[in-house]
């Protein structure tokens, strides 16, 4: 049996099997993985992970890049679209968008990501993105569907136009929140899409923003990211469910003579089939490491590790690693 398959059979088993299953495959999935990286930075042994520089390129890619989910990774394409059609400036709040019967009803969702919003309730533009990518509303990543495009089909087919023209051959939406496992992508068309949405200074404004203040007396809502505003991270999106296992895409700076240069980096299907609290200990703890091991680098190291230049041991492998509150917007099925 192959390790997919391995994977996919143990998601199928009740609590205590499943767990047993993924402790037995570990192993497997870390000789498998290995037999196909030699990249020389941190990577994880599983899953598949992709780390870019500015003016460098790639750093390297390790695992089969076949579409994984994703999870609410799902929303950042969302964000692309929904700023694509409707550009903010960097101090605009944008037009009003009147939250509908639909979103006010998935507001009392307990198996998901949520913002508690009622209908009738109108939300600048901006704060709507806000509430989607710092406390991952899936509610409210179907309110923009269906805002911007009518449906929330008729945005998803805009969502996969996007991807096509991106050149984002591997990756398929369903959904714009992520919450089926439909949404997929691959480590290599994430970074993609990275690239072209952080040029929009409203999304880096709002990606870079550690909390958001939800509506009535809902307090203050913290931001699913738990890399942000460590090691230079300045966004971008997390995604971790079941099926998809723990997902992490960042963006962060690296100083290079006094210049920020973007670090763009991905790491998907971390303990895919196995509960999410492994699923996103893995993820963080692999996330962290190569970004770590990043910003630790000189520069030139690191342009040595281009494209052109083979896979070899590196010191770039840190020591020793060091040592969210998504509370009520979080259900059991997904933690965004």
């Amino acid at each position: 049996m192959s390790v997919h398959a391995f994977l996919r059979r143990s998601a199928e088993l009740p609590g205590r099997g499943r767990l047993a299953a993924c402790r037995a495959g570990d192993a497997a999935v870390a000789a498998a993985h290995r037999a196909v990286s030699a990249a020389p930075l941190p990577w994880p042994h599983e899953g598949q992970a992709r780390v870019e520089v500015e003016g460098v390129g790639s750093l390297g890619t390790v695992g089969e890049q076949r579409p994984v989910p994703i999870a609410s990774i799902t929303k950042v394409m969302t964000a692309y679209v929904v700023l694509r059609e409707h550009p903010l400036g960097p101090r605009d709040c944008g037009p009003t968008v009147r939250v509908d019967r639909a979103a006010a009803r998935e507001s009392g969702s307990t198996i998901e990501s949520v913002v508690p919003v009622e209908e009738g309730q109108e939300f600048p533009l901006r704060q709507l993105l806000s509430y989607m990518l710092i406390p991952s509303g899936n509610n409210i990543a179907r309110l923009l569907a269906r805002w911007t495009a009518g449906s929330e089909a008729a945005f998803v087919r805009r969502m996969n136009e996007a991807a096509v023209e991106l050149g984002m051959a591997r990756t398929r939406f369903t959904g714009s929140c992520g919450m089926d496992v439909g949404n997929t992508s691959t480590a290599v068309d994430l970074l993609v899409l990275a690239r072209a949405v952080m040029r929009d200074e409203a999304f880096r404004t709002i990606v870079a923003t550690p909390s958001v203040r939800l509506p009535g007396d809902g307090g203050e809502a913290r931001t699913t990211n738990r890399l942000l505003g460590r090691h230079g991270v300045a966004g971008l999106k997390t995604g971790t469910s079941t099926p998809a296992g723990g997902n992490v895409l960042w963006a962060a700076y690296k100083d290079v003579d006094g210049s920020p240069k973007l670090v763009l980096g991905a790491v998907l299907a971390q303990r895919s089939g196995c509960s999410p609290v492994r699923a996103r200990a893995a993820v963080w703890a692999h996330s962290r490491r190569l970004v770590e091991a990043v910003q630790r680098a000189p520069f030139d190291e690191l342009a040595a590790l281009g494209p052109s230049a083979p896979a070899t041991p590196s010191s770039l492998t840190p020591r020793a690693p060091g040592a969210e509150r998504v509370g009520a917007l979080s259900g059991r099925g997904r933690a965004g």
